[in-house]
């Protein structure tokens, strides 16, 4: 047990823990002579030292103790998952051995989004400035409302950090340790941040730190401004861009294919963050359906979601999805507050968001969504102060839903975000991995996140390569498959003509496209890169068995209630009398296309392939090959409906015969 003494107002107090004396000097960190795990790199902050922490204004000379910052949640800034309270993560601990190994200079951590590093590069900054190796902090976050957070994280771990600082103060309080300023604020005035950084023995965190690139402007005025710094921490939850603009202070050498690639000196990836609980599974809810408008020149045009159209026709069709006056958007917001509704029966404060291309659909959805909850809808429209305040008093509210525009989409911290709808037409793999990374923050065991797509190829894309681990590179690489390769150099080319082509018919076509009508039908559930279920109409029972997941399940029980609500739809089509549901549209529906068909006998197939599999222990692998030689045929990808059929069918039979 450890016993508490009261101390001076600024003073880091010592106390006594068992046996073991501290005094009152600081003392770095506890080496273990009896290293935990299994290569012992994260024993060395495995022993917990028992210390009270007095936080008062204090001379900002002083130095700064680390046990403040060792009191911090794992998640600060807000509550920690279960199970981890009262320590480091075990990433945390890893990459603080893996950086006092070396100390070097530059450091890179790339954490996947709800991680913890805010905890990392604070634990980090407290231990240097108690080793007196740097005496001041710069912190450079991508918006103005990652500056107040910053500043609240350091407060807690006896750091002070000036958010309000401007450019035209030119220097900070002597009360403050340092400033947390933006990129934009860097970029404007390098000179003075130059000077402030040798004003001192300068940490620098860049948070965010691919955004460095994001103009030519930035990354050199962010190398202007902090090549003197003592020690520079870059920080990223994605590391890597979607052009090949160099960011600032990354070393990059060339892979096996000569790619000149980031390097990053410790990484930890959605993949092991969610086998070790810190996040949440994610389950993408994908929506098709039936859109028609008229092009820019007046010609009328229909396709349907999902289907193999060319990237115009696709592009047009998604937009016409989005559009509020249509009905594929309140079909799916009606969906995504049902599911939002479930989840709050085991997760009473659960909120959700909706992702708004611009500033008049996300007023247009927020009213759809009112219409539907009967309650006011948040609204953040801008990075002004306003709206910080508004993401502030929603995160500690228990209203259902906020509607954003792109703000919203990286950095800021609502971990009460179960539920989100991307209605966005950004689709570049940054964009998209820190928009999903708001919902992904684990609280606690069990939390699933839910988020409702459109049926577009660039999203599926990127759905199912959510647990890929990208650096960034600065050249690009031809793979002659764009679903793979998401830098495809002709896909840039491509986008790079579109671009023009729209500019050069903007005056034509601005006010000439006209989305006519819309429905949306559910189409599929993809978890961890596999597709569950088939096309339903919304409301349907087909539906309700994938968006009525409980709210609380286990990453392997996620996937076994899929496969068992995959096989309950196709037993259903099969008793007797039952009818299929007619999907909404314009003229009756034909026949499904064959496509459709082997599409849902090969989600049937690997459904009932993943229930075999963990009866019997067998790789999915191995029994898609052993299927292949009791029944012949080619692989599934060749195989035709029959031989699907076939395949099924013997599966069943070893799981009754079991």
């Amino acid at each position: 047990m450890c016993h508490e003494e009261p101390g001076d107002p600024g003073v880091v107090e010592r106390l006594a823990c068992g046996k073991t004396e501290f005094d009152r000097k600081h003392v770095s960190f506890s080496r273990s002579t009896t290293p935990r795990g299994p290569d012992g790199r994260a024993a060395l902050w495995e022993r917990v030292v028992c210390w009270k922490v007095t936080i008062s204004p204090a001379p900002a000379g002083r130095p700064v103790g680390t046990s403040a910052a060792e009191h911090l949640s794992p998640s600060f800034p807000e509550r920690a998952a279960w199970g981890t309270v009262g320590k480091l993560r075990a990433w945390q601990s890893e990459a603080l051995t893996a950086y006092f190994e070396h100390e070097p200079r530059d450091f890179l951590a790339a954490a996947t989004p709800g991680a913890g590093k805010t905890t990392f590069a604070l634990r980090l900054a407290a231990e240097l400035l108690a080793r007196k190796t740097v005496d001041r902090i710069t912190v450079v976050a991508p918006t103005e409302h990652l500056k107040k957070q910053w500043a609240d994280a350091a407060h807690r771990a006896g750091i002070r950090l000036d958010p309000t600082f401007k450019n035209a103060h030119g220097r900070h309080g002597a009360h403050y340790h340092g400033v947390v300023v933006t990129y934009a604020q860097v970029a404007t005035r390098a000179e003075l941040h130059r000077d402030l950084t040798l004003s001192g023995r300068t940490l620098v965190i860049l948070d965010e730190v691919h955004h460095g690139g994001d103009a030519l402007s930035w990354g050199d005025a962010i190398r202007e401004a902090f090549e003197p710094a003592t020690r520079r921490l870059s920080l990223t939850g994605t590391p890597f861009r979607s052009d090949t603009a160099p960011i600032p202070f990354v070393s990059y050498l060339p892979d096996e294919h000569g790619i000149r690639t980031s390097l990053t000196d410790y990484n930890y990836g959605y993949g092991r963050a969610l086998k070790d609980g810190v996040v949440r599974p994610v389950l993408f809810m994908v929506y098709a359906g039936h859109m028609r408008w008229r092009d820019g020149v007046g010609e009328e045009m229909e396709a349907r979601l999902g289907e193999g159209n060319t990237k115009d026709i696709t592009s047009q069709a998604w937009r016409t999805a989005l559009d509020p006056k249509g009905d594929w958007i309140p079909q799916v917001l009606k969906a995504a507050d049902r599911r939002l509704t479930e989840v709050r029966q085991s997760v009473p404060d659960a909120g959700g968001l909706v992702i708004a291309t611009d500033h008049y659909a996300a007023r247009a959805y927020a009213d759809v969504l009112g219409e539907i909850t009967g309650q006011p809808i948040t609204i953040v429209l801008s990075d002004e102060k306003e709206a910080s305040d508004r993401i502030e008093e929603f995160s500690n509210s228990t209203r259902r839903w906020m509607v954003a525009v792109r703000m919203v989409s990286e950095g800021v911290d609502i971990p009460r975000l179960s539920v989100g709808v991307y209605a966005t037409s950004a689709a570049t793999p940054l964009y998209f991995a820190q928009a999903i990374g708001r919902f992904v923050r684990a609280r606690r065991r069990g939390e699933i996140a839910s988020i409702f797509l459109p049926n577009v190829p660039s999203l599926m894309a990127l759905a199912n390569t959510m647990e890929l681990e990208r650096d960034h590179a600065l050249d690009r690489r031809e793979t002659g498959d764009p679903a793979i390769d998401l830098f495809a150099p002709e896909e840039d080319m491509m986008d790079a003509a579109n671009r023009q082509e729209k500019a050069s018919d903007a005056l034509q076509q601005e006010f000439s496209f006209e989305p006519l009508s819309s429905h949306a039908t559910f189409d599929m559930v993809v978890y961890e890169g596999d597709e569950f279920g088939a096309e339903a109409i919304g409301g349907s029972d087909e539906e309700l068995d994938f968006i009525g997941f409980p709210g609380l399940l286990e990453p392997e029980q996620v996937r076994e209630l899929l496969q068992h609500r995959q096989a309950k739809q196709a037993r259903r089509k099969h008793e007797p009398g039952y009818v299929a549901p007619a999907v909404e549209s314009p003229d009756a529906a034909p026949a499904a296309p064959l496509y459709r068909t082997l599409k849902e006998q090969r989600s049937l197939l690997n459904s009932v392939v993943g229930i075999w599999a963990k009866t019997s222990g067998e790789p999915h692998g191995l029994i898609h090959a052993e299927l292949r030689r009791v029944c012949g045929g080619p692989a599934v990808a060749q195989a035709s409906v029959t031989q699907l059929q076939t395949r099924i069918q013997t599966v069943r039979k070893w799981i009754g015969t079991h």
